[in-house]
């Protein structure tokens, strides 16, 4: 079977879903990861299947590893985090590496970055003709992996004018976001008028969930639920069952289409 192309993955369906979290303080303990959560949520909304979270540190190594499985395995991907100015902000340069691309200077995002950027109260006179440790720490963020034989407004999305940082999209699935959470949410709510053409239901109306209280304990459950679900699950309805600990009820769920 060919190899599918970047162009092919940027127009297939998308039906499923995978997130990458990079960032080392979220696995030492220092940050809480919500960005997954609202990406969960984002595609239980869209009707996207959402197949996997990672969270993985800020390596090379394990970046290229994630994101070219992922790319390979589903059909859009999110990352956050890593796409600072600082050593050790290495996302850009790790998934360029991983799909042999070169990082490239993106112009229009560094005349947005130039543009809207707000000045820091100790560099109110920022000079950005002038070479400087703190340009060349700006210039990483609009380093970008550039494949040149594509359309390169594939390759870097904006979808607030008010923003100059781009999702850029690499192998026509994996979209680069920020760690910020406030940045995060932003952009990914900007990129469903992108998508909402590729989703299965292109209304955008997604999955509903039912949800049923009872009383009884899983045990007392289970053996219907197992029944249940050998009936519905075969019609694409998932049955859950979450017992709520020291609460008198226990909940049930169904989900579908």
């Amino acid at each position: 079977m060919a190899p599918i192309s970047a162009d092919e993955r940027n127009a297939r369906t998308i039906q499923t879903a995978a997130c990458l979290i990079i960032g080392d303080e979220v696995l030492g303990g220092k940050t809480v990861d919500t960005n997954s959560a609202y990406f969960a949520k984002w595609c239980f909304a869209l009707g996207i299947s959402l197949k996997r979270i990672e969270v993985i540190e800020d390596d090379e190594s394990e970046i290229m590893e994630a994101v070219r499985r992922m790319s390979d395995r589903y059909d859009f991907i999110v990352t956050s985090g890593g796409i600072g100015p600082t050593h050790d902000d290495i996302t850009y340069q790790s998934i360029a590496k991983a799909f042999n691309l070169p990082l490239k200077l993106h112009q229009e995002t560094f005349e947005k970055m130039k543009l809207l950027s707000k000045p820091h109260p100790n560099q109110p006179k920022f000079d950005w003709d002038v070479d400087s440790p703190a340009r060349k720490a700006k210039l990483r963020m609009a380093e970008l992996p550039t494949d040149k034989s594509r359309d390169l407004k594939k390759q870097a999305l904006f979808p607030h004018e008010d923003m100059w940082v781009p999702v850029a999209v690499v192998n026509g699935n994996v979209h680069i976001l920020p760690g910020i959470p406030k940045l995060f949410q932003k952009l990914l709510e900007g990129l469903k008028p992108y998508i909402l053409p590729r989703l299965v239901d292109p209304e955008g109306t997604g999955t509903h969930r039912i949800l049923f209280s009872t009383p009884l304990p899983e045990s007392g459950v289970a053996d219907f639920l197992t029944t249940l679900a050998a009936k519905v699950e075969p019609k694409g309805i998932k049955v859950g069952s979450y017992p709520r600990w020291g609460k008198k009820h226990n909940t049930v769920t169904l989900v579908g289409r």
